[in-house]
């Protein structure tokens, strides 16, 4: 499989996110020929990857204002033969709005809540190409909710959003033991919070949550956040900015927020997967430790020299690939054979 680049929109953002990505080819090239690959096992696509998105993320934010920055990542489209092979369906309810995203002449048996990236504040169009890979992983028909964005809809206004569309999938006859919640980075701190909602609701739970390098702690200060900016796309500063304009800082500590601070109990299992050169990464593991001291039925994986959200890359870089198959695997594992999950462990590849 052969992901491709696109550009698209408005010509001056065209241009300008072509020279930025010229520019992380060429730096990254001449770093490699110098100086070797800047983490074990990166290949020169999960580098120029990296350059490409940390450089596309920076510029965004030297934007004017969040609505520019937006239309500028909207720029690049990502798209790959899973793409294709999908259906994309957009659907407008009275509380809010998504899209269906299916495989083409296939039967699914489980259903995808699937929430986004990017803050909180971001939506580009290039996560089409991912919910499509998700779909084609998990072998599933996953819902993309295109929820209220920060800084314009503060929380709680997500979880509303989130809360919303489960309770619209129940009423039109979704299964919840078929059904699941995942999400990547602010979209794993969505399905975190999402779940503590249903649960806290006495609504049905979902069957499993995959959660995708999520934010779990929006206060942390742990070794990573400093200690893995150079492997990383996303830095503190960015972090700071989101939090920022999602939340005031008074609520950073609602386990709604955090989910490092919730009560864990009675909730279906969770899986994680998370790389250990990213900036989140401590925080993702107490996560994990935490839920496991209170009996939570948690796996995490980390591929230790991937980054934030690398399975983004797709099917092109191996351990995006792994990645990828190992979600399609779990959710067989735990939805469609209807096993226990896995005890906690922390894997490294």
């Amino acid at each position: 499989m052969v992901a491709r680049l696109h550009f698209a929109g408005p010509t001056r953002y065209q241009l300008r996110s072509a020279v930025e990505i010229s520019q992380a080819i060429l730096a990254v090239s001449a770093r490699r020929m110098l100086k070797g690959p800047r983490q074990p096992g990166w290949s020169w696509l999960v580098e120029v990857s990296t350059a490409m998105l940390k450089r596309q993320v920076t510029t965004a934010f030297r934007m004017r204002d969040v609505k520019e920055a937006r239309c500028y990542l909207d720029s690049v489209v990502i798209t790959s033969p899973a793409l294709s092979e999908a259906d994309i369906t957009p659907v407008v309810q009275e509380k809010f709005r998504g899209n269906w995203c299916t495989r083409k002449n296939a039967e699914a048996d489980v259903t995808v809540l699937y929430l986004h990236g990017g803050g909180y504040s971001f939506y580009p169009q290039g996560y089409k190409n991912f919910i499509a890979l998700i779909t084609r992983a998990a072998k599933s028909r996953t819902f993309a909710l295109d929820y209220r964005l920060s800084p314009e809809h503060r929380f709680p206004a997500q979880l509303e959003d989130g809360l919303s569309a489960y309770r619209w999938l129940l009423e039109t006859g979704t299964d919840p033991e078929n059904l699941i919640f995942a999400g990547d980075s602010a979209g794993g701190n969505l399905a975190l919070a999402l779940l503590l909602a249903v649960r806290d609701r006495r609504l049905p739970l979902p069957a499993l949550v995959v959660a995708l390098s999520p934010a779990t702690d929006l206060e942390s200060t742990r070794a990573s956040i400093t200690g893995n900016q150079t492997s990383d796309w996303i830095e503190q500063r960015m972090l700071e900015k989101w939090a920022g304009w999602f939340c005031e800082p008074t609520q950073r500590r609602d386990p709604l927020v955090t989910p490092l601070l919730a009560d864990l109990r009675g909730l279906p299992a969770i899986y994680i997967q998370a790389g250990g050169s990213e900036i989140l990464y401590d925080s993702i593991q107490a996560f994990a430790e935490h839920a496991r001291s209170q009996g939570a039925e948690v796996v995490l994986e980390t591929w230790k020299s991937m980054n934030h959200v690398f399975q983004i890359f797709g099917p092109d870089v191996p351990q995006s690939a792994e990645a990828l198959e190992r979600i399609g695997e779990v959710i067989d594992f735990r939805v469609r054979r209807g096993k226990k999950a896995q005890p906690v462990s922390t894997v490294g590849r």
